[in-house]
């Protein structure tokens, strides 16, 4: 399938993070930044990443790709406080 025929991966970036050898977990998440950042507004990224994970992932379980796809899917974490007068005030 050729860049932009693909509505789940349309740069390809996806497809080609999985061609790459020796690629590594942070590579990995600056590629899949760069595919967050470039699906149209109007598209669901759950639902893409379901389908990436449907199409490379289950062939490639221990990629660092498979890995990060995941954690896209399991949703943000909630914020912690950090910082503040608390934590510059003397105990």
């Amino acid at each position: 399938m050729k860049p932009g025929q693909d509505t789940h991966d349309p740069k390809g970036l996806i497809r080609e993070a999985y061609r790459i050898p020796g690629i590594t977990s942070a590579q990995c998440r600056t590629i899949f930044m760069d595919w967050a950042l470039g699906l149209p507004e109007a598209q669901e990224p759950r639902a893409s990443l379901r389908a990436l994970l449907a199409r490379h992932g289950d062939g490639a379980p221990d990629h660092p790709m498979t890995q990060v796809l995941r954690d896209g899917l399991g949703g943000s974490i909630a914020p912690r406080r950090r910082g503040g007068w608390r934590a510059r005030r003397e105990p």
